[in-house]
């Protein structure tokens, strides 16, 4: 049985790609450092999949351990997810996201060129388009990265284009996806991120709801959108994880390089969340509007339609139950 290397695995949407793999009787092997993310992931990933979850913890950066791991694991493709991927925290310090997220995926090439491992599947973002000049973005629209965050993503498909032109054997999909939200059905695994810098909106909506914030600070409302603040393309954790199966089917089955939007092609503002949130959980969210944060993009929200066709994947669930799910790990892990 052929086995898949999980870069940054234990993560949010590594151990949601794990659980479906799981559940396809897909062998798979993770690598993590644990970097932003909570030991007790692997006890929840085991409950779910019922079986013992196999893992090496290592930095990326460290290419000959993970010649090693992929020689020893018979390895034939990788889906990469570890990165560090905070927006707000790239502007602070923006050498650690050039050299962790690039500096760490050269590294895991080199790793996967020397074993003869050319099935490479990346976790990219529909941030390397920055403030969109239509709506909803397709592959094709010009890139504009606003953070270095986007900038490494780039830069790293960038290189992925490179190896893929240089030989022809490579089979490489970038995964460009909008803002993952939700939680698996058990309650087990959802968005639970170690870093304070790392927290997306729904981790903050959580907070509150928990009792370790008294607001949800909203970063601006003068947005030309309806009601003033950004619009996002809010997908399922689930449904993205899905994409990543499937399209780890089309790495198997091609060669060359491939882009993919990943989202529900729905633009949700971040008070309509806000107020789907309250419907589902009976909880009413205090919020504190502060001004925009640099590097925020008004609208953004994708055209799926190619990876509809191509790789016959589209998202199923709705805003509601993302807001079900994540509202169901909240009352499962109360501290």
């Amino acid at each position: 049985m052929t086995c898949t290397l999980l870069t940054g695995g234990f993560g949010y949407i590594g151990s949601h790609t794990a659980a479906i793999l799981s559940e396809n009787n897909q062998k798979f092997l993770i690598v993590d450092n644990f970097s932003n993310c909570k030991k007790d992931v692997i006890d929840r990933l085991e409950k779910i999949t019922k079986r013992k979850v196999h893992f090496c913890k290592i930095d990326i950066r460290d290419t000959d351990r993970l010649i090693k791991v992929i020689r020893e694991n018979k390895v034939s493709s990788a889906i990469h997810f570890a990165a560090l991927k905070s927006v707000s925290d790239s502007l602070i310090r923006p050498l650690d996201y050039y050299e962790v997220n690039v500096k760490g995926t050269i590294s895991l090439l080199k790793a996967m060129q020397f074993t003869g491992v050319k099935r490479f599947l990346f976790s990219s973002t529909a941030a390397v388009y920055g403030e969109p000049d239509f709506c909803p973005i397709d592959e094709k629209h010009k890139l504009n990265p606003l953070n270095p965050y986007a900038q490494t993503k780039i830069i790293i498909e960038k290189i992925l284009q490179d190896i893929a032109k240089a030989d022809s054997e490579w089979s490489i999909v970038s995964l460009r996806y909008f803002n993952p939200i939700g939680a698996h059905k058990s309650g087990l695994i959802g968005d639970d991120p170690l870093l304070e810098g790392n927290s997306n909106l729904m981790p903050e909506i959580i907070k509150v709801v928990n009792g370790s914030k008294n607001y949800l600070k909203v970063f601006g409302d003068d947005y030309e959108t309806s009601d003033g603040t950004g619009v996002r393309d809010y997908i399922h954790i689930v449904d993205l994880s899905a994409a990543h199966v499937t399209a780890l089917d089309y790495v198997n089955k091609n060669t060359g390089i491939n882009i993919f939007n990943i989202g529900t092609g729905k633009g949700v503002s971040v008070l309509e969340l806000i107020k789907t949130f309250e419907k589902v959980s009976g909880f009413k969210i205090p919020i504190k509007i502060s001004k925009r944060r640099k590097g925020d993009s008004a609208i953004c929200f994708a055209n799926p339609k190619k990876a509809n066709d191509i790789l016959k994947w589209q998202a199923n669930y709705d805003l509601y139950n993302m807001c079900e799910s994540a509202w169901n790990f909240v009352k499962n892990n109360k501290k």
